[in-house]
Order: C-alpha cells, then structure tokens, then sequence
C-alpha cells in the first residue's frame, strides 16, 4: 500500500478525527507546560557537592565560592543565568539564560541545573517518609 493510495482512500470522517485528535494533543501541550514549570527548581553544586537548592519561580541573585572565586547566579522570571565568574574566557556567563538542563562553569566548579519536578520537591513520599 503506497502513500498515495492511503491518502486518496482517506475518508472526510477520518481527516475530522485525525484534527480532532491533533488538537487534543497541542492542547495538552499547551495546559501541562504551565503545571510543569511551577514545580521545578534550581540546583546549584559547586565543586560536586550540592551547594543550593532554590525555586525556580522566585527571582533571586545568589553568590557561590568556588575554588577560582565568587560566582554569580541570577533566577528572573522562569531563567536562569550566571551573571559574573572569576574564569577567564567567561564561557559560563556567555551562555546567557537557560530554563531547563546544566550550565557548567568548569574553572569555577560551578553547575546550575534546573530540575523539573511532577510535585513540590518538599513534599514527602512513601519511600522518604
């Protein structure tokens, strides 16, 4: 069976309901993202070892002491971004804002993860808890 000829046999019922189920797909896109990006946080290590852990949905400047210096991280308005860096080519600050993943400062020892979590992080489970 060609493409063709499955195209010419589709019916006009079966065109309404691969639309129907084309918007019921773009539509839960569309409401999940938001519920998503509440739950998220900012992960700060410095040097492997977990640094800070901050939500993501309030705006906040933080200093980290790596082992070059003090670097900066800024949370705004659902990004992050490193603002200052002791390192000398400024890779990090250079890679402006993200809102999901790792940026990495690797002379300062500095990693920025933003963790999207289905829950509030603080929320105890049944295996924690």
């Amino acid at each position: 069976m060609s493409i063709k000829h499955l195209i010419s046999s589709t019916t006009a019922a079966d065109k309404i309901l691969f639309a129907v189920l084309m918007l019921l797909s773009l539509s839960g896109m569309i409401f999940m993202h938001e519920p998503l990006s509440r739950n998220a946080t900012v992960e700060i290590e410095v040097n492997g070892k977990p640094g800070y852990l901050l939500p993501f949905e309030k705006n906040t400047l933080v200093s980290v002491h790596g082992p070059e210096g003090i670097t900066v991280v800024q949370i705004k308005d659902g990004r992050v971004r490193f603002t200052e860096s002791p390192c000398r080519n400024k890779l990090c600050v250079r890679q402006g804002w993200f809102s999901s993943g790792s940026v990495v400062c690797l002379p300062n020892k500095v990693v920025v993860t933003v963790e999207r979590h289905e829950r509030h992080p603080t929320q105890v489970d049944a295996i924690t808890g």
